[in-house]
């Protein structure tokens, strides 16, 4: 049978529902395999330098935020007493990712004089598609984590708390929390955030086919978009994001940051030319890396 080499006709693109998007642009917008073939590749060396980083360091010590099991943070302390704290926020789509995945960062922190902590919480299905009870989860990990901080050696005055992609988005409800409302403490407890490739307004991905394991409503879009929120800031963010990444991962970034900026925060804007969503996040563990430095310089920490 010989070969059909008939080119095929270019897709017919449908009508705009977010900006100039038809709605698979608007999907393939807020799917990262789509724009990151390479995303596997990228995991394995993750798992292989988690391994790595807990040879180095040992295993970390389970604290808990909450009776459930999967309410808890691994710790690796820093040498330092009184020393910086730095809580992670992992990603995945906010289905996926467990705090033991992500302790890859901890090695340049504890190196750099801070205690690290990966904060485990449950993933979307476990809530069955509401995102309040994630956000809840991780707020109540980092005021577990100030309450407590001077039983592991932390200094509660010197707080940050980072996050990539979905990890992200629940660290932009986590820096505009109200604090003294909601959870019956300061509203200073934060020394300052790292939001990498992450989403700040749910509007977009709401309609896209993320709705269909996240129950959105007009509240949730609300309550945990924090370009709505932008008043609740009061300290040093960084955002970052690559130029490799979906088109909207790079738009929410960039207006993110400009909201910021309109709203006088202290903030830096970091963009990475030629890196997709999961190498940018290799960045954050490296003290010289794109990310990594930006943060340590942050917390006044590392090469500067």
């Amino acid at each position: 049978m010989p070969n059909d080499t008939t080119p095929k006709p270019p897709r017919q693109k449908g009508p705009n529902v977010w900006l100039d998007m038809d709605q698979k642009e608007l999907d393939d917008a807020y799917d990262q395999a789509v724009y990151a073939p390479n995303q596997m590749k990228v995991q394995t060396r993750r798992d292989v330098s988690t391994a790595r980083a807990r040879e180095a360091l040992g295993k970390p010590q389970r604290l808990k935020y909450g009776t459930p099991d999967i309410e808890g943070l691994d710790l690796f302390r820093a040498k330092t007493p009184n020393a910086p704290i730095v809580v992670y926020i992992h990603g995945g789509a906010w289905r996926r990712g467990v705090s033991a995945d992500n302790h890859t960062p901890a090695e340049m922190f504890v190196a750099a004089g801070a205690h690290y902590l990966a904060a485990d919480f449950s993933n979307i299905d476990d809530h069955q598609g509401d995102l309040l009870p994630m956000v809840d989860q991780v707020r109540r990990a980092v005021a577990w984590t100030w309450k407590n901080a001077r039983e592991f050696g932390g200094d509660p005055k010197k707080l940050y708390v980072i996050g990539h992609s979905s990890g992200a988005h629940l660290t932009s409800c986590i820096i505009t929390t109200d604090w003294a409302k909601d959870y019956g403490i300061p509203d200073d407890i934060i020394a300052g955030s790292l939001t990498c490739s992450g989403m700040y307004d749910l509007t977009p991905v709401r309609l896209s086919k993320r709705s269909e394991y996240v129950k959105f409503t007009d509240a949730t879009v609300e309550k945990l978009s924090a370009m709505r929120h932008i008043d609740r800031i009061n300290m040093p963010v960084v955002v970052g994001y690559g130029t490799e990444e979906t088109p909207e991962f790079q738009r929410q970034a960039r207006e993110f940051s400009a909201a910021l900026k309109a709203a006088g925060k202290q903030h830096e804007l970091v963009v990475g030319p030629g890196y997709n969503h999961f190498e940018i996040a290799e960045t954050i563990s490296n003290p010289y890396g794109l990310i990594g430095r930006r943060v340590l310089k942050m917390m006044g920490l590392g090469p500067g």
